[in-house]
């Protein structure tokens, strides 16, 4: 499927959620259907011009990524085929493209791990000497490595909304102290084995995001998508050099575009230009086959 798939018509399940990205129906009880469309969001905002085989590749990079760090913290994968639950006519919409996960309880975070100086922690490193109110070693330069991984959760903002930084004090209001401190210590291990595999297929991850659920026993599980170029900051290792910010696999390219127009950032995001939808499916798709040196299903 060439043409970017941005919204599905699955009408054999019930429709839960239509995120930035996916579309979400129950499967049953205790299972529910991800599918992830070609939809683009920058800014908080989808775009109206999709991504070729975007969603195919964020689902198979993160499945990738499941299996890898599987040992680290469990996921919500349940392994059962999509392709079973949905009707005959409606596999094409999620071949390659989709998951049936458990249903978990969601904990209201965004579990961001840092491992290099860059973005908005630059920025406030620059004014304060912090990242997310951790103090850090002066002297630091633009895309230096940290001296370790920062666990610096966000909150989870609604669809057009802004993702927040939040305070450790303020996470552990939210889902206690002992919950805090065992997703903090999870989130850091997953991106540390991650980042240590990358960097031996030539790609550094400067920075990522989990989202993290609970199940009916109360067990930690990763769940939504880990580790893609829609989650994490992607460069590549060859033209990294401290001081200066790399080229990147994710939708940076799109974000500089999107800068040079006459547009304030709320929706209705503006079209894309033909080369830059093809360049970003470029950048996503050298990622994809870096990492995974797989070729990529159902494209």
């Amino acid at each position: 499927m060439t043409t970017p798939l941005l919204e599905t018509r699955i009408q054999s399940l019930k429709k839960i959620h239509q995120g930035k990205v996916r579309d979400i129906y129950e499967v049953d009880a205790h299972t529910m259907l991800l599918v992830s469309t070609d939809r683009l969001s920058a800014f908080d905002v989808i775009l109206p011009t999709g991504i070729a085989h975007k969603g195919a590749m964020l689902t198979q990079m993160a499945n990738f990524w499941f299996a890898h760090l599987a040992e680290v913290v469990p996921n919500h994968l349940t392994g059962i085929a999509p392709e079973s639950v949905v009707a005959p006519d409606e596999v094409a919409q999620v071949t390659g493209r989709a998951v049936v996960v458990k249903k978990l309880k969601a904990l209201p975070i965004e579990a961001i791990v840092r491992g290099y100086l860059v973005g908005s922690g630059w920025k406030e490193y620059q004014a304060k000497g912090t990242v997310c109110e951790i103090p850090l070693p002066a002297g630091l330069q633009l895309a230096q490595k940290l001296p370790h991984p920062l666990f610096t959760p966000s909150s989870k903002a609604a669809v057009g909304e802004h993702d927040e930084n939040i305070s450790i004090a303020e996470v552990e209001a939210l889902i206690g102290e002992a919950m805090t401190a065992q997703v903090a210590q999870a989130a850091i291990a997953l991106y540390t084995k991650a980042a240590e595999y990358s960097l031996t297929k030539g790609i550094i991850i400067a920075d990522t995001k989990f989202e993290f659920g609970l199940d009916e026993a109360g067990v930690l599980h990763v769940m939504d998508e880990v580790l893609t170029p829609d989650s994490s900051r992607f460069w590549p290792a060859d033209q990294y050099q401290v001081g200066a910010n790399p080229p990147s696999y994710d939708k940076q390219y799109v974000r500089d575009w999107l800068e040079t127009c006459d547009w304030n950032k709320t929706a209705p995001g503006p079209a894309l230009p033909a080369e830059v939808a093809q360049r970003t499916s470029e950048k996503y798709m050298e990622a994809f086959s870096k990492l995974t040196g797989r070729p990529l299903l159902g494209s």
